[in-house]
């Protein structure tokens, strides 16, 4: 397939790229109703590009079930109001086997999680991402980059033999090291979606991205928007207020080495009466005496 033939997805990837919660019932199950309910609530906020299976859908922490359940109602849900980017990983079986799954819904693209593995070498996360991309030539796929040591080159590497690696997701903190890694990849040959959301934005989109994930987009669409649309304009002033207005709750999610990433998020949602405040472990839900700061965060912005 040529570049052009994914020229919807590209276009997807360079937006808001909203990673949604997945929220669990009294008794532990994925609670049906309330993801679809939260979905409907992204959706009719303006949100077109869903990715299931993200970090803060607590993608480590769901069963394979489980993850087929959420690909399968957020596609459902979607329908043609959203491109869809099924996040995959694990080993390389189950990597490919959960794109195959996506394809066969009807995803339009697959984000594959950073190789969960204690020695990664850069040509082995070539030769594993090559394996799911094969997998699905179909599709648009996009690795999810938060190795610091991998170079652009290696991208570069992987696009040759795989045309449906479309974008990156890079969450590398280093708005340096991204601007070299880009470059180094081919900037135009790739749609760069800044991965750490809304706080690394705006030095990401100076640097060459045009998208960003969000968590925080969960608990207000409007606020995300404001940001992407002020950095489409090139207004870095007014995406810099839009930053200060989320500074304290994105510094709750990222204090311990990101412990309450997804927690915060769902406290927001909780305060807000959208769903249960439950993360599984090795999150843990925030204790009592932080609850009402998240709350008061939410509720300003819901004005």
């Amino acid at each position: 397939m040529s570049s052009v033939a994914f020229e919807t997805q590209r276009a997807a990837l360079a937006d808001v790229v909203a990673i949604p919660v997945t929220p669990f019932a009294e008794d532990g199950s994925v609670e049906r109703d309330t993801y679809r309910a939260l979905l409907r609530r992204l959706l009719d906020g303006g949100i077109t590009t869903l990715t299931p299976n993200g970090n803060t859908g607590e993608f480590y922490a769901l069963t394979p079930e489980e993850r087929r359940l959420v690909t399968e109602l957020t596609i459902d849900e979607a329908g043609e109001r959203a491109v869809v980017l099924v996040g995959v990983g694990h080993d390389i079986p189950t990597a490919a086997a959960s794109a195959r799954h996506a394809r066969e819904l009807g995803a339009q693209m697959v984000m594959v999680h950073q190789p969960v593995h204690p020695y990664v070498s850069q040509a082995g996360w070539v030769d594993y991402h090559r394996a799911v991309a094969e997998a699905v030539p179909e599709l648009g796929v996009v690795p999810y980059i938060r190795n610091a040591q991998l170079t652009g080159a290696r991208l570069a590497e992987l696009a040759d033999a795989c045309p449906n690696v479309i974008g990156v997701k890079y969450a590398v903190p280093d708005a340096a090291r991204f601007a070299a890694f880009a470059r180094d990849a081919g900037l135009e040959r790739f749609v760069w979606v800044a991965g750490l959301a809304e706080p690394y934005a705006p030095s990401y989109f100076s640097a060459g991205a045009t998208g960003f994930t969000s968590g925080l987009v969960n608990v207000a669409p409007a606020v995300s928007l404001n940001m992407i649309e002020a950095l489409r304009s090139g207004d870095y002033p007014a995406a810099m207020k839009v930053w200060e207005q989320i500074r304290r709750f994105e510094e709750l999610r990222a204090a311990n080495g990101s412990a309450n990433n997804v927690t915060v998020v769902k406290e927001a949602l909780a305060s807000l009466g959208l769903c249960r405040r439950e993360v599984r472990p090795p999150s843990r839900p925030l204790p009592e005496g932080e609850r009402a700061e998240v709350a008061a965060i939410a509720a300003g912005w819901s004005i």
